[in-house]
């Protein structure tokens, strides 16, 4: 145990040394030239995340099953690390220079956000860890929304800080999934202030508080936020995505308004629209199956009373 401790201190601190190397590296670098490092980064490091790649094979097979061949499972898994990989260095790069980003962003039904904004209840973007999703917020706060996101904590408390700050200076306000009280009430205020709040909810949410519906066939374990959030300010819910495009630049995709649908009660409301987004992830997952990041245990929680969920 003690061991497993001073690796992961290790593997930490190793990263967060080379966050800070790389972000000051590409104060002074080019975008071209940060592309070219960044891929060949991308294929050295693929090279050893063995595990990573053993966890992204093992969720591909449980989405497609028979769908796809070991070949076709083997291809995505690559491009969705080289995806992931190239996205972390852009962030890094645009981290610096913010003034970028709408060079490399073009976006799509931006006029149903815009519509959605002047109900002046917030508007609550349910999204998922695909594509350079961090870049997305960074565009829309480019625009002049005020953007908050519902973050997870970095384990490293420098890192952690780092990214905090960067974030507060890009216009990206931080809303920390824990501790719950305080990460609701945060995004109450956020919503009842007409600002925007970023939910990515395609993640293993297995504390109970969440519902299980089924994604690629098999029950996942669902937070319930979007839609509570949406039941108590009446903000509007859209769902929004990014993809990168052949030329290495990124097109936000942003879909109507998602319109409650109402159940008996209201947990049964709560769970049929989860159902409903989760369902608008899974179908931008399959288009655009690269784009997701398959190293993460989607299904790892398991319902243990299915008629209590």
């Amino acid at each position: 145990m003690a061991k497993n401790k001073i690796i992961k201190r290790i593997q930490r601190a190793l990263a967060r040394w080379g966050m800070f190397s790389f972000y000051n590296l590409f104060v002074i670098l080019p975008y071209f030239f940060v592309n070219i490092i960044g891929r060949v980064i991308v294929s050295i490091a693929y090279c050893f995340v063995h595990n990573q790649k053993k966890i992204a094979r093992e969720s591909l097979r449980i989405a497609f099953g028979e769908e796809k061949s070991p070949q076709e499972i083997d291809a995505i898994s690559r491009r969705c690390f080289q995806n992931f990989g190239l996205g972390m260095i852009e962030m890094v790069y645009f981290m610096s220079h913010a003034k970028n980003v709408k060079e490399k962003v073009i976006c799509e039904g931006l006029e149903h956000f815009d519509q959605a904004v002047k109900e002046g209840k917030g508007v609550v973007v349910v999204t998922a860890h695909f594509g350079n999703f961090p870049l997305m917020m960074l565009f829309m706060a480019a625009q002049g929304y005020k953007v908050n996101s519902i973050i997870r904590s970095a384990r490293d408390e420098k890192m952690n800080a780092f990214l905090h700050r960067k974030r507060q200076e890009l216009g990206v306000n931080t809303v920390y999934a824990i501790p719950r009280k305080t990460c609701v009430t945060q995004s109450i205020n956020a919503l009842r202030n007409n600002e925007v709040l970023f939910i990515p909810m395609d993640q293993n949410f297995g504390s109970g508080k969440g519902v299980f519906v089924d994604f690629f066939g098999q029950k996942a374990a669902t937070a319930t936020g979007p839609v509570i959030f949406s039941l108590r300010t009446q903000a509007p819910i859209i769902p929004m995505f990014i993809v990168r495009q052949a030329d290495n630049c990124h097109k936000i995709i942003i879909e109507k308004p998602l319109k409650i649908e109402k159940g008996s009660d209201e947990r049964e409301t709560v769970k049929e629209n989860i159902a409903r987004i989760t369902q608008i992830i899974e179908q931008y997952i399959r288009r655009y199956p690269h784009e997701w990041g398959w190293m993460h245990r989607r299904w790892k929680s398991k319902q243990s009373h299915p008629s209590s969920k």
